[in-house]
């Protein structure tokens, strides 16, 4: 529960079944099995030390030996190894050379590296606040919805994991509401300008400074573009290289910091940002198939920018260093594909469909990325563990379960899209993550609902409001999206992140986590 007990915070619950019938479930309580939960668990961190450290562990006897056998020399035999290298003038060059040859090529071939000097979330005015119960409200009398949509409806938001702190644009809290294309441009400048103008106080960059502007929103897309509408404010510089993303989902973010990672590779001694937005104005459903009514539930207004540079110099003042985006795409299967739709329903109205087999593809996703990334970041003990059972299957056929890699040991911080409730419990079920580990997630969810591929950026800043971030923590971002995509990037901090004042969270991160129970509609 909250600590100070705020109202902004309760949990919102269902009207009770009309027979009023409640079932209650004991069961005994056991004492656990020490010898597995124990034991094994310090045994594996053991194995995990060994393996981790084995080449240092190596060296250890190799260099104490070196030393003896250098303590058995005298003052002149050594002197005689000296006086023949000299003799061998040809040898000193050709290994000088080789030497000289293979550090220039590493040096000039070795990615530059990334750096996330800041970034910035949107926060809305309060007066755009939206409860549960005045969604409700609203959703019935706007007269567009029968009774069994508004039921529907109903449960979906009870089940979702959102609280009563979420924001809906302007254009839906008016009756009728107005998703016009002035109010839909209207809610992007809000949220585009809005996280740009902090992020630019907050790192003293100036417009014209910045080479690159990479932009992502799925749904709204106008002429000008949302990057043209970015650059015509801040009259940023003519040779700028800009883009703008459409229609790649919710895990457009990570696709727009992978973008951003490969032209700072080109352009040295550059800023790129980075803008990751949904507009939720002209993309309401204001029909009846449940499929669409979906995402009315769980889709708020909300956004971020981020500050990445590939100068030296911002190294000392930077956040984060990227360290790997990894993408996945499953759009060649037509399930896939088809499981996250916009489409007009029978009745002409326009919405997003989501495939009931949802779920089931995301950890098809899911498992395609983590197996790519897995060689890259878990330790070398994971990756046995996880070797020797697929070969004992693949090549002996022996029934052995699979293992299933422990990315906690890669790992300090997760921040899982916030799409929904099952999305967030499946993942901490798959990778088995403790609370903890899925608490930013859980909260951002609750507090600021589903703000699309913005929403990893709130998870980040819940886990810094917190005090948690600490030099040398590695975290991993991992996003869903149409078409259909799992992505993925790993950073590593640079430095312990104090709370900062102009946080999304400032304000209310004391009141955080609050207990969401298991809510079970009839």
């Amino acid at each position: 529960m909250a600590e100070n007990g705020s109202s902004e915070n309760k949990i919102p619950v269902p009207p009770a079944s009309k027979d009023g019938v409640a079932v209650q479930i004991y069961t005994g309580k056991r004492l656990p099995d020490f010898l597995q939960s124990v034991n094994l668990k310090y045994v594996k961190l053991g194995y995990h030390y060994l393996i981790t450290h084995v080449v240092t562990l190596l060296l250890i006897p190799l260099m104490i030996a070196f030393l003896l056998e250098v303590g058995r020399h005298g003052p002149d035999d050594i002197w005689q190894l000296w006086l023949n290298l000299q003799f061998n003038l040809v040898s000193v060059l050709v290994c000088s050379s080789v030497l000289v040859f293979g550090s220039t090529v590493y040096v000039m071939s070795r990615p530059r590296p990334v750096f996330l000097v800041d970034y910035s979330c949107y926060k809305p005015p309060d007066e755009l606040r939206v409860s549960c119960s005045a969604f409700m409200k609203h959703s019935e009398l706007s007269g567009n919805f029968d009774r069994d949509s508004l039921e529907f409806q109903r449960k979906i938001l009870y089940r979702s994991g959102l609280g009563d702190g979420t924001y809906l644009p302007a254009a839906m809290h008016q009756l009728p509401p107005q998703p016009t294309m002035a109010a839909a441009r209207e809610e992007a400048e809000q949220v585009m300008f809005g996280a740009l103008d902090n992020l630019l106080k907050k790192t003293g960059v100036k417009p014209k400074d910045i080479g690159i502007l990479v932009v992502n929103c799925s749904l709204f897309n106008p002429t000008p573009s949302l990057s043209a509408m970015i650059v015509n404010k801040y009259k940023l510089r003519g040779n700028i290289r800009s883009y703008n993303l459409g229609g790649m989902g919710c895990s457009a973010g990570v696709i727009a910091v992978d973008l951003a990672n490969e032209l700072l590779q080109v352009h040295g001694n550059s800023y790129a940002v980075v803008v990751s937005m949904e507009n939720i104005t002209q993309n309401w459903y204001f029909g009846n198939r449940r499929s669409m009514l979906i995402p009315n539930c769980l889709f708020r207004v909300g956004g971020a920018a981020v500050l990445l540079s590939n100068k030296w110099k911002d190294k000392r003042r930077a956040k984060y260093q990227l360290v790997h985006t990894v993408r996945t795409h499953k759009g060649a299967d037509d399930k896939a594909f088809y499981c996250v739709y916009q489409e007009e329903d029978e009745n002409g109205k326009m919405g997003v469909s989501l495939s009931k087999e949802l779920m089931a593809i995301a950890g098809d996703a899911l498992k395609t990325n983590i197996t790519t990334l897995g060689p890259l970041v878990l330790p070398v003990s994971e990756q046995l563990l996880f070797f020797v059972p697929l070969v004992a299957r693949k090549l002996f056929n022996i029934k052995m379960k699979p293992y299933i890699p422990d990315f906690k040991l890669a790992f300090e911080h997760f921040c899982i899209h916030a799409g929904g409730r099952a999305v967030i419990d499946e993942l901490q079920r798959n990778l088995q993550l403790s609370p903890q580990h899925v608490e930013a997630s859980r909260m951002t969810l609750y507090r600021f609902g589903n703000t699309s591929s913005s929403s990893i950026w709130y998870e980040l800043a819940y886990i810094e409001a917190k005090g948690r971030m600490r030099k040398g923590n590695r975290v991993w971002q991992i996003a869903f999206g149409s078409g259909f995509k799992c992505n993925s990037a790993v950073w590593l901090a640079l430095r312990s992140v104090k709370p900062q004042s102009d946080s999304p969270w400032v304000g209310c991160i004391h009141d955080y986590p609050v207990a969401i129970p298991e809510l079970l509609g009839s």
